[in-house]
């Protein structure tokens, strides 16, 4: 696990080694894990969920809220913890959701979220870590 303000692998090759097989995959070539098999589908504990590749803090568990989709679902974060971009792959078009430190990608974020935002950040659990509060 990394912790914010380590020192960012500078090479694939060092996030390679950095991550798992898996945590590669996704934050770095941009995978999904299958629908309800993450383990932070069903949590429900009190703290803050943060980037496995660096650390940084992303969502706080107060954010959280069962959506139905079969991956963590987060109605707000912090806009300076996140990025988005246009993705176009698997021929739609969505928002991708990136942690605003390394780079990593989450997810991506829909407008069919609960109020106060409207918004669903629908997050891979191999994309997280969580922090007990």
């Amino acid at each position: 696990m990394s912790q914010e303000g380590d020192e960012l692998p500078a090479t694939e090759a060092e996030w390679r080694e950095r991550l798992s097989e898996e945590e590669y995959r996704i934050l770095r070539e941009a995978g999904t894990e299958p629908p309800f098999s993450g383990e932070y589908v069903d949590h429900e504990d009190d703290g803050t969920y943060t980037c496995a590749g660096c650390g940084a803090t992303l969502f706080d568990a107060g954010t959280k809220f069962e959506s139905g989709c079969g991956w963590p679902s987060f109605y707000d974060t912090d806009d300076d913890r996140i990025e988005t971009r246009t993705d176009t792959s698997h021929g739609m078009v969505r928002t991708e959701v990136l942690c605003g430190n390394c780079g990593g990608h989450l997810g991506h974020v829909f407008e069919d979220g609960p109020e106060p935002t409207g918004l669903r950040y629908c997050i891979n659990s191999v994309a997280l870590e969580f922090e007990d509060e």
